[in-house]
């Protein structure tokens, strides 16, 4: 006889096999209340918990999702590549056919090297800098996320201080800081690394002055320390050239991940012909990182954003929920923040320190079949079409009534 699968059930026999039952940025006991932890089908833009519920999915599983669950497309890619072979003795054809596009759609590209996750290409792209260099620090916008290695991970369990003593810090969007970060480091800076725009747990995102985004190039420019733009979160969602590249700033290297296969586990690296050669020197390699399957999903994927408008979806979905927050928080007298580009949207509530407003708020949204976050960005979807965004405003809506019969008007 088949056992019951209920979120409930899974999670006690998760608690006995898994440490904590569950690690890492999807356990859900760190979320508000209510959150479920396992999920067992995705579909567009939506997502049914092990439970049964459906839910409006403004997550899309923490990013990777961008053309919707199961897009027909890439499943077909992914059907195809998988019936001639995934893991082989070497790459498939598929992976030179990857290449040759990210090249020919990213401006600041002239070679790609792959792997499996965004860590590993953030990693792998201060490898080549320090390798072109032969310098050791970085300088990185305090407070930002480029990965759960130990060198960009501080002050959790299993790490030391000495992993990232090559780390010098500056402030997001602070030329200024950056231009004494690199003071600091007395002519040993092997990169700049920088995000988009500033996209902090727990707090407003900000989006990059224009002329800071110049500034830490020419800054590089002038230290002759590579710039390295970790485009793994916004990456292909805001611009498919490169998140900066609107800005007119190409960095010397970018990394990718989340987004470029809609799902299927793949990132990479893209680098200018100056790095080119010290890329070729590094030992930089994986058992599954030439996997054909994922790189035949990232090229549809791309071609698919391309040649659909996929961008403009995301941007219009973004703008319509955006709106529509806005209407809301307003009518049952809240005061809202909406930070970040709408097609990576967050929502906070002006004065709550301790979040408690946004985790209720989070958790009667869950209730009303719209799963979003208390204290990370959201993510926006090409297949979020406006019927479904009206869907998810129709919860945000009854939540924040709830919100309201229990805290009243700011």
């Amino acid at each position: 006889m088949t056992e019951p699968m209920s979120d409930a059930h899974l999670r006690e026999r998760a608690a006995k096999v898994i440490p904590g039952g569950m690690y890492g940025h999807l356990n859900a006991a760190i979320f508000a209340p209510g959150f479920p932890q396992f999920f067992v089908r995705g579909e567009g833009c939506r997502q049914w918990d092990a439970d049964g519920r459906e839910y409006v999915d403004l997550m899309c599983s923490w990013g990777p999702i961008i053309l919707g669950h199961r897009h027909p497309g890439v499943e077909a890619a992914v059907a195809a590549q998988q019936a001639a072979g995934d893991c082989l003795n070497g790459p498939g054809p598929v992976m030179v056919d990857l290449a040759e596009l990210m090249v020919d759609t990213i401006p600041s590209a002239d070679w790609v090297m792959f792997s499996k996750n965004g860590t590993d290409a953030t990693t792998q792209a201060l490898m080549v800098a320090r390798a072109a260099t032969g310098r050791t620090k970085v300088l990185v916008a305090h407070g930002a996320y480029h990965g759960a290695d130990p060198w960009c991970t501080p002050s959790l369990a299993g790490t030391t201080p000495n992993e990232r003593a090559d780390l010098i810090e500056y402030p997001y969007n602070d030329l200024a800081g950056a231009e004494a970060a690199a003071a600091q480091a007395d002519g040993d800076v092997a990169a700049i690394i920088v995000t988009p725009f500033k996209h902090d747990s727990f707090e407003d995102q900000e989006l990059a002055d224009p002329a800071f985004a110049r500034g830490v190039r020419a800054l590089a420019d002038r230290i002759g320390a590579a710039l390295v733009i970790d485009d793994v979160r916004a990456g292909f969602r805001l611009d498919l050239r490169g998140s900066w590249e609107p800005f007119g700033v190409r960095p010397d290297l970018t990394a990718w991940s989340k987004a470029m296969a809609n799902g299927y586990a793949i990132a990479a690296v893209t680098g200018t012909d100056a790095l080119r050669g010290p890329a070729q020197t590094l030992y930089s390699t994986g058992s599954f990182w030439f996997s054909a399957v994922a790189m035949a999903a990232a090229k549809t994927t791309i071609e698919t954003l391309r040649d659909t408008g996929g961008l403009a979806l995301m941007e219009q979905a973004g703008t319509r929920l955006r709106e529509g927050l806005a209407a809301q928080a307003a009518s049952h007298g809240f005061v809202v923040n909406q930070t970040g580009p709408v097609q990576i949207p967050w929502l906070s509530f002006e004065g709550d320190t301790t979040l408690e407003k946004a985790m209720y708020w989070s958790s009667a949204c869950l209730e009303e079949g719209v799963y979003l976050h208390p204290w990370h960005n959201w993510f926006l979807s090409a297949a979020h079409t406006p019927a479904d965004i009206d869907r998810a405003l129709a919860g945000t809506d009854a939540a924040f009534a709830r919100l309201h019969a229990k805290y009243g008007s700011d």
